[in-house]
């Protein structure tokens, strides 16, 4: 999930997680995460294992999916991803499902 604030609402959490916010926690499916401390996506981010990385020169923060455990991923799907191609049209990664994808990243830090 790419967010340009951390004040996201429950139901903004909800549509780029997929994890509902409830009283008893953040759900999805039959999991639920109690979030003892009440809702921030923060909050959640951490006792859903979400790793988050802000990108100051954009203004940018993403929400990694959950890990739980801190050691594996719940689920090899690829999160939805948008990004502009060299033209700035928009490319979406799920135009790819069901095709072999290799993705490669790189930071110069």
């Amino acid at each position: 999930m790419l967010t340009t604030t951390l004040d996201i609402s429950a139901e903004d959490f909800a549509l780029g997680t997929g994890w509902e916010i409830k009283p008893e926690g953040a759900c999805k499916g039959e999991v639920c995460v109690p979030l003892p401390d009440g809702y921030s996506a923060q909050h959640a981010a951490d006792r859903l294992g979400m790793a988050m990385v802000t990108n100051e020169a954009s203004g940018l923060t993403s929400l990694g999916p959950e890990s739980l455990s801190g050691r594996a991923l719940v689920t090899a799907q690829a999160p939805e991803v948008v990004l502009p191609d060299l033209d700035g049209n928009d490319f979406h990664l799920s135009s790819l499902r069901g095709k072999k994808v290799v993705i490669v990243a790189w930071a110069p830090y």
